[in-house]
C-alpha cells in the first residue's frame, strides 16, 4: 500500500523526516462493523449538513472522491486529489503539531486511518478517519481555503514549541488513545486525565506553537462561517462528529467573532468546545493568521527569539540580517543594551544559506556547537555586512592579517583571517580565523587549539524559527511515540458479528451470501441483543420490500431503546433515514 501511496507526485516532493510518519493504510483491516459505522455517519451527516455546512462541503464530497457508502482507499482519493493539487497519507494517530502543520505545507492531507468505535461514534478524542477524511478533504477543494490551509502550514511548522507543549502532546495523544481503545479501566483514564489537567493549567508562558494550535483548532478544526446570528460549519471536528455538529448550532454553545484573540483561548481535545469562533469568509482566516505571524519570532527575531529557542530545548534556527543562517540547539544567548551580543549553540550544528547548507558548514565540521558575536564592532558605525572592500581592507578584516575586533556588546576576537565568504549580493556573511581567541570580558569562549573559528556576520537577528533552515542538515528520522492506537481485540462474538454485518452488507449490494436477511436478524436478535447498528440496516433493507418484516425488526429497536436508552437518538435517526429513503447524490 505504501508504495501506491508514494506513487503520487504531490507526495514525492515529501521530505525524509515527513515519511517517517506515513504508515500503510491496510485497507483489508477495516471490519464490516467498521464499514457500517462509516455509512451510517456519513448518511446522517450529508443529510444534516446539506442544510448547515458551508457551500463547499458537499461539492467537495463529489471533488475528493469520498463515497457515502465505504470508507475511502487513500489510493483512490490520492487519484483525485491529485487534480486539486494534494494528496493524503495514512498515520498513526496524532502526530507532533509541527510535523502535521508542515504536511499541510506540502499540500498533503495526515489522515489517521483508524475509524472510531461504534461506541463511540458520535464524537471521538482520538483523531480517525471520518474526522480526516470525511471532515479535512471535502473543504479543502474550495481553492481560497486549500491555500490557507497550505499557508498555515508553512507558518505553523516554523512556530517554536516549548519542552511543555511536548509533555502536552504526548499526555493527550495517550489519553486520546486510552478513551478510543476498548475496555480501558476507568482509573487508568482517570490517571492520564489527571496529567493532562495539570499540564493545561500548569502556570507557563504559552508558546508560539500552543497559540498557533489554538488558530488552527478554532479555525481548522472547529471553524463556523458567516455571522454568530447565522454560521455555517467548515471545520472538520464539527464536519466530522453527529452529535457536535448538531449541538454546535443551538444557543447553549457561544459564537464569537473570529479574531486573533483566539490563539488565547485554550482547548480540551476530549471533550465538546464550550464555544466557537465565526470568521466572515475564508479571506479573514488569512488576514488573521498574517496578523499572528508578524508577531512570531519568524519575523521578528531578536533577542527573544533566541530565548524561546533556548527554552524549547530542540533545534532551532536564526538568521542574521546577511542572509546566514544557525541551525542547532541553542543554549544561551550574552545580552547587550536589550539586543543579542553573542549566541552558542550545543551539540551538533550547521551553518545554512537560504535554507540550503553551506558547504563544509554542516554537523560534521560543528559537531559540538557554534558560537558567534552580534552587532557592530565598538566604535565603527559601519557594520561589517556593509563594508566595501576597501572598507574591509582599511581595518585589517582581510586574508592573512592578524586582527582584533572588538563588537559592541563586548566580545573581542583576535585571531588571523583565513578566508571570508560572501553572499550573491555581496556581503561578507562568513569569516574563518586560525589560532583564534574568542573572550567576553574575563571568559573564554574559544580557545585556539580548538582548531578554526568561524564566525557568522551580521548585525542583528532578523529571524529565529523551529526546525533546521536545511533539513537535511540533521538526521530527523528519529519519531518514536510513546505510544501506539490500540486495536480491538477479536473474540468469537465479536468475529461472529463481523460476520453478520457482511452478510448484510452483500444483501445490500446485490451479492450471494450464506444468511438470508432474516437468519442474520434472527442470530443479532438472539446473541447480539445489545447491537442496534446491524438491526437499524435490515430495518433499511426491509422497508424496501417487506414491510411486516421491517415492522418486526422495529419492534426490536425499540426494545433496544429501552435497554439502551443513551444511544435511542440514535436508533430513532436510523429509522427515519431508512423511512425517508435518503439519497445522496
Amino acid at each position: 500500500m505504501i508504495e501506491k501511496i508514494e506513487s503520487n507526485e504531490v507526495l514525492d516532493r515529501l521530505p525524509a523526516h515527513l515519511r517517517q510518519y506515513i504508515k500503510p493504510q491496510n485497507y483489508e483491516d477495516y471490519s464490516s462493523i467498521n464499514q457500517a459505522v462509516w455509512r451510517y455517519v456519513m448518511r446522517k451527516n450529508v443529510d444534516y449538513l446539506s442544510k448547515v455546512a458551508h457551500e463547499s462541503y458537499l461539492e467537495g464530497l463529489k471533488q475528493t472522491g469520498i463515497s457515502i457508502d465505504h470508507i475511502p482507499n487513500m489510493y483512490g482519493m490520492n487519484r483525485i486529489l491529485k487534480e486539486i493539487g494534494w494528496a493524503a497519507v495514512a498515520v498513526d494517530g496524532f502526530i507532533p503539531p509541527a510535523a502535521f502543520m508542515e504536511f499541510q505545507a506540502y499540500n498533503v492531507l495526515v489522515i489517521a486511518s483508524d475509524i472510531r468505535q461504534l461506541e463511540h461514534i458520535e464524537y471521538t478524542p482520538a483523531p480517525d478517519i471520518i474526522h480526516e477524511g470525511a471532515g479535512h478533504a471535502p473543504i479543502i477543494a474550495n481553492p481560497e481555503y486549500a491555500e490557507y490551509l497550505r499557508r498555515f502550514g508553512e507558518i505553523g511548522c516554523k512556530a517554536i514549541s516549548s519542552a511543555h507543549d511536548y509533555e502536552i502532546y504526548e499526555a493527550i495523544r495517550e489519553l486520546s488513545i486510552l478513551k478510543e481503545a476498548e475496555n480501558t479501566p476507568k482509573e487508568k483514564i482517570e490517571a492520564v486525565e489527571k496529567r493532562v489537567d495539570e499540564l493545561q493549567n500548569a502556570e507557563v508562558t504559552p508558546s508560539e506553537m500552543a497559540q498557533i494550535r489554538n488558530l488552527h483548532w478554532w479555525t481548522v478544526e472547529y471553524g463556523l462561517i458567516g455571522t454568530p446570528e447565522n454560521p455555517k460549519i467548515y471545520g472538520a471536528g464539527l464536519l466530522s462528529s453527529i452529535g457536535e455538529s448538531k449541538s454546535c448550532m443551538t444557543d447553549a454553545v457561544p459564537k464569537l467573532p473570529y479574531t486573533i484573540e483566539a490563539s488565547h483561548q485554550e482547548f480540551d481535545i476530549t471533550k465538546p468546545q464550550p464555544q466557537l469562533y465565526v470568521t466572515p469568509d475564508f479571506a479573514h482566516l488569512s488576514l488573521v493568521l498574517e496578523e499572528f505571524a508578524n508577531k512570531m519570532a519568524l519575523r521578528r527575531g531578536g533577542l527573544e527569539g533566541v530565548k524561546k529557542l533556548i527554552d524549547s530545548k530542540n533545534i532551532g534556527s536564526i538568521e542574521l540580517s546577511t542572509g546566514i543562517q544557525v541551525s542547532g540547539n541553542f543554549s544561551r544567548v550574552i545580552e547587550y543594551e536589550g539586543k543579542p551580543a553573542y549566541v552558542q549553540t550545543e551539540g551538533k550544528t550547521a551553518l545554512s544559506y537560504r535554507e540550503k547548507e553551506l558547504v563544509g558548514h554542516g554537523i560534521s565540521t560543528h559537531p559540538e556547537g557554534f558560537g558567534s558575536p552580534i552587532g557592530k564592532l565598538k566604535g565603527i558605525n559601519l557594520a561589517i555586512e556593509d563594508m566595501s572592500p576597501r572598507d574591509l581592507k582599511a581595518y585589517d578584516i582581510y586574508e592573512g592579517k592578524n586582527v582584533a575586533l572588538e563588537f559592541e556588546g563586548g566580545i573581542q576576537v583576535e585571531g588571523e583571517i583565513i578566508t571570508g565568504t560572501r553572499n550573491l549580493q555581496g556581503k561578507i556573511i562568513l569569516i574563518s580565523f586560525k589560532n583564534c581567541t574568542v573572550t567576553y570580558g574575563d571568559e573564554i569562549l574559544f580557545k585556539p587549539d580548538w582548531g578554526r573559528y568561524d564566525m557568522a556576520v551580521g548585525k542583528e537577528i532578523i529571524s529565529a524559527f523551529a526546525g533546521p533552515a536545511d533539513h537535511g542538515s540533521f538526521d530527523l528520522i528519529t519519531h518514536t511515540p510513546s505510544s501506539t492506537t490500540i486495536k480491538s481485540k477479536k473474540t468469537p462474538e465479536r468475529e461472529e458479528l463481523e460476520s453478520l454485518y457482511q452478510a448484510v452488507r452483500n444483501i445490500r449490494n446485490g451479492e450471494n451470501t450464506k444468511f438470508s436477511l432474516e437468519a442474520a436478524f434472527d442470530i443479532v436478535r438472539k446473541h447480539h441483543p445489545k447491537d442496534w447498528l446491524l438491526s437499524v440496516e435490515i430495518y433499511e433493507i426491509a422497508t424496501e420490500d417487506d414491510q411486516r418484516f421491517a415492522a418486526e425488526v422495529k419492534q426490536h429497536l425499540e426494545e433496544v431503546k429501552r435497554l439502551r436508552p443513551n444511544i435511542a437518538h440514535l436508533i430513532d435517526d436510523g429509522i427515519e433515514m431508512a423511512q425517508t429513503g435518503l439519497v445522496i447524490s
